[in-house]
């Protein structure tokens, strides 16, 4: 065995160790695409061509991708909001919307908001959670939020630079045996 071939068999373990300690989510998928590649090289250079194309075929490339696309659609948090609210306090809850996007950026989390005509159809939204989180202008200052998500709630109170009423309402199980 050559000392190259001990070399990449050596990277293996440390970047199966880096692809755990990532805090970044799209740093892990650049880490274990390259954990991929180094398994598929060892493999062709041990002599098993076979493996080493279904490792680079379905252990690097279809893996990544599959990843990459549940990543990219489960960072992002529904902020359900009034179109009437929208009108009335559009630079309020501009400013709310900046400092989310700000608050929930650092745990690489997008923010988007989904508007609704009527009370109505805000809390139903939350109650099917087509939102993760609704917004609501009780009052001409303050932003009432309430959420399902018990970790987004856990966040917004822990790194919430402003006052707003945040609030946390567990899911209502329905049915049962």
């Amino acid at each position: 065995m050559d000392n190259s071939l001990v070399l990449l068999t050596a990277l293996l373990p440390l970047a199966a160790g880096l692809v755990v300690v990532q805090t970044n989510p799209y740093r892990a998928l650049v880490v274990r695409g390259i954990l991929g590649s180094v398994a598929a090289l060892v493999y062709a250079l041990l002599g098993a061509a076979d493996v080493a194309l279904t490792e680079a075929l379905v252990g690097t490339l279809l893996a990544v991708i599959l990843y990459a696309v549940a990543v990219r659609s489960s960072l992002v948090v529904r902020l359900g909001v009034l179109a009437v609210d929208l009108d009335r306090r559009a630079g309020d809850l501009q400013t709310l919307m900046t400092a989310l996007r700000r608050v929930l950026g650092q745990q690489y989390v997008q923010v988007e908001w989904v508007t609704y005509g009527e009370t109505t159809e805000l809390a139903q939204a939350l109650a099917d959670q087509k939102v993760h989180a609704i917004c609501t202008c009780p009052e001409p200052t303050l932003i009432h939020t309430t959420t399902q998500v018990h970790r987004l709630y856990e966040i917004l109170q822990r790194e919430w630079p402003t006052p707003m009423t945040v609030v946390y309402q567990p899911v209502a199980i329905q049915g049962g045996h």
